[in-house]
């Protein structure tokens, strides 16, 4: 048999956390990210739980041409623009709308064949210091754009950088309405962060918001809210087996570096999990794991291919029991993906994405790997 660790998908948990995003901005439009492969999950995997989004928001034309392979007609828009002129063409060919956020995109636009009218998002930097024109220079960016023959719609946009904390959202959002004040166009403002927590507030309300972790079952603000508290639902299960158990004596040690050692007798289980797997390799001793869905911790040091877990609160369990990494449990226990990342330190974000093609991914439900793997937009 096959290694026994999988990334099962849940495409109705999915559909579930887009709906909860729907009930928080009721009077926005959706772009739904799915930069990263769907943050790890697979375009193809959660297109049917995101189907009733108003459009999808990538980074790259490859993920934009996978989403028009699948029959979706509505918007899309690439969320840091094009990367050279060339692109342009692409955009002209499968109607992507795509950001701009500095003089080089302009100019490429300038330089652009079409009989097309690109639909562009003119990107703010207000204050996350990322991508887009500053505030003084944001008008004259549009007026450059209006004058396009190339350019038939201009919106707005600008990014939070501490969305997920009360008021630290309120200088970048004074900073856009003045700049914007005034201009035609539609804007978008809120990630996921400004959509849970601040999306009633008259204020910060836009005409799209740019969902993105909530709708693969991370909070936007933890520890201070989980999961639960929101009402998002786990999309991502990481399960695996127990492939080996070791009876321990006080003194024994466990792992590479022998960082824990045995203060009474226990049962260990060796897990067909590691960091070659991605699961974070600096997760300490205590980092939660469920065994037949009974909550318990991780020993020692993770390695490349297993890591070992206290069987004490699971006396029952036995090779081939069944390990939750993060996710759902065949019982219905859930390990929040959040609590893993905090004790490694990181984000729930990075634990979706560094899963690799190594771990097979099935989508519940239909019983089959993945979709295809990504190719080039004009192949």
């Amino acid at each position: 048999m096959p290694r026994p660790i999988t990334a099962t998908i849940h495409p109705e948990a999915v559909r579930h956390n887009l709906e909860r995003v729907r009930q928080a901005v009721p009077d926005a439009k959706l772009w739904s990210v799915i930069k990263a492969n769907a943050y790890g999950h697979g375009i193809e995997n959660v297109f049917e739980g995101l189907r009733a989004t108003d459009g999808f928001a990538m980074l790259d034309l490859d993920e934009a041409q996978r989403v028009r392979d699948l029959g979706w007609r509505g918007p899309i828009l690439l969320l840091e623009g094009v990367f050279e002129l060339r692109d342009l063409e692409i955009c002209s060919r499968l109607g992507i709308w795509h950001a701009v956020h500095c003089d080089e995109q302009i100019d490429w636009l300038a330089a652009h064949k079409t009989q097309v009218g690109h639909r562009v998002f003119l990107k703010m930097n207000s204050g996350m210091n990322r991508l887009g024109f500053t505030p003084e220079r944001f008008r004259a960016a549009y007026a450059r754009l209006n004058a396009l023959p190339q350019v038939d719609e201009i919106s707005f946009m600008t990014h939070f950088s501490d969305a997920d904390v009360a008021h630290g959202i309120d200088h970048q959002l004074t900073v856009f309405h003045e700049a914007t004040l005034d201009l035609p166009g539609e804007r978008s403002i809120s990630n996921s962060a400004a959509t849970l927590l601040h999306g009633d507030e008259g204020n910060v309300r836009c005409d799209w918001v740019r969902p993105g972790i909530v709708l693969y079952g991370s909070s936007p603000d933890f520890p201070a809210h989980d999961a639960a508290h929101w009402g998002l639902e786990p999309t991502m299960t990481l399960s695996s087996k127990i492939i080996g158990i070791q009876a321990l004596q006080p003194g024994d040690t466990v792992g590479y570096g022998s960082r824990f050692r045995c203060d009474t007798a226990l049962r260990m289980g060796v897990v067909a999990c590691g960091y070659a797997d991605g699961y974070p390799r600096v997760c300490p001793t205590g980092t939660p794991v469920l065994v037949d869905g009974v909550r318990t911790r991780t020993l020692g040091r993770v390695s490349m291919d297993m890591l070992a877990v206290d069987l004490s609160p699971v006396p029952k369990a036995s090779l081939g029991s069944e390990v939750t990494l993060w996710g759902r449990a065949a019982n219905g226990a859930v390990l929040p993906i959040d609590e893993v990342a905090a004790a490694a330190g990181t984000l729930g974000y990075e634990l979706m994405c560094a899963v690799p093609p190594r771990v097979p991914k099935v989508v519940e439900g239909a019983g089959r790997p993945a979709g295809p793997a990504p190719r080039t937009a004009g192949s």
